[in-house]
């Protein structure tokens, strides 16, 4: 038996660094993005990176207008956090 991935690991849209990063914003949200990266403290500095590739990443989704459309809708499909939780620990995933 063989187990594929749910999302293809192809090359990412958006690579994982502040080039990459910058690269997928436009305007004024590049801007914005370099400076809170330059005036973050250096242990705050993965957690700024993190943020906006995350926002790069949902700017540079082929679907993200229509993610976009059914979060603010209501229509958007939701989990449970209970439900999150009970699955990973019967795939014997950490939960922590």
């Amino acid at each position: 038996m063989t187990a594929q991935p749910i999302h293809p690991h192809g090359p990412e849209r958006v690579p994982r660094n502040a080039e990459g990063i910058a690269a997928a914003l436009t305007g004024e949200r590049r801007m914005e993005f370099y400076r809170e990266l330059l005036a973050a403290a250096p242990e705050e500095a993965e957690g700024v990176l993190r943020r906006w590739w995350c926002e790069a990443m949902l700017d540079t989704d082929p679907a993200g207008d229509r993610l976009t459309a059914a979060a603010l809708d209501g229509t958007l499909p939701t989990t449970a956090v209970a439900d999150l939780l009970r699955r990973r620990r019967e795939a014997g995933l950490p939960v922590e």
